[in-house]
């Protein structure tokens, strides 16, 4: 329970970099990640641009525990996810049994198992599916790298059933307070109170309060409740003698 659990998250799709497709899965595996005690590192966005997954498939696996991919793994000529992946661990792919018996009950009309679907049975040698009754395409994972879908439902769908089979490591705890002070003010103080506390992080976040002036609030974190409460501690008295002054 002492290790920490690292992780990074590849984006995949020329959709998402010309701004046609708003990407809505990266601050939800994010904050699932914190939930479950893996600490996201890293976030890239690629084209569909099989040299470039790869570069950035590899830079990732081989620093982080876990590396998520969303998109690319779709019925399309430009869902390349699936060659990416196996070309980046140096095996085969083709069509999984399992995957096209299950297409060859969904699609029986004639012409419905086309090409184009049976695309979506591709998978690395060597993967495990990531698939229930309610996904009819898998996603898969293969070594530290999990791959899903773009689509944000069906991506949230799989992480549920990847969650559980995933090592975690010590959650990182955290408390909040507001500052009623300009992020400018407190600058010089909380960073002499961040060097003092090493083993917690401490994040500043300005926002304009309901009478529409510059506030903060101030963000504690650490994965021991002792240092995280001694952080808050000296923030809480720092603040304190702040507004005395004023």
């Amino acid at each position: 329970m002492n290790e920490i659990v690292t992780s990074g998250i590849l984006v995949i799709g020329d959709e998402i970099l010309s701004g046609r497709t708003k990407d809505k899965n990266i601050g939800f595996i994010a904050e699932y990640l914190t939930n479950i005690g893996i600490d996201l590192k890293e976030v890239r966005v690629v084209a569909d641009d099989e040299a470039d997954i790869i570069a950035a498939l590899n830079a990732l696996r081989h620093r982080y525990t876990y590396v998520f991919t969303t998109g690319g793994i779709g019925p399309t000529h430009d869902d390349i996810t699936g060659d990416a992946v196996a070309k980046a661990f140096g095996v085969g792919i083709d069509h999984h049994p399992e995957v096209v018996a299950r297409f060859r009950e969904r699609f029986q009309g004639p012409g419905e198992l086309n090409e184009a679907r049976l695309r979506m049975a591709r998978i690395p040698d060597g993967a495990e599916l990531i698939q229930s009754a309610t996904i009819l395409a898998p996603g898969f994972k293969i070594g530290n790298v999990i791959v899903m879908a773009g689509v944000p439902s069906i991506m949230q769908a799989m992480m549920d059933i990847v969650a559980p089979k995933l090592k975690s490591g010590v959650r990182m705890l955290s408390d909040s307070v507001r500052a009623n002070a300009r992020e400018g003010d407190i600058g010089g103080p909380l960073r002499e109170i961040a060097n003092s506390h090493p083993d917690t992080i401490i994040g500043s976040y300005p926002f304009l309060d309901e009478d529409k002036r510059p506030n903060t609030n101030l963000v504690v974190r650490s994965r021991d409740p002792d240092k995280l409460n001694a952080a808050m501690t000296a923030v809480k008295e720092m603040l304190a003698g702040l507004n005395v002054a004023r």
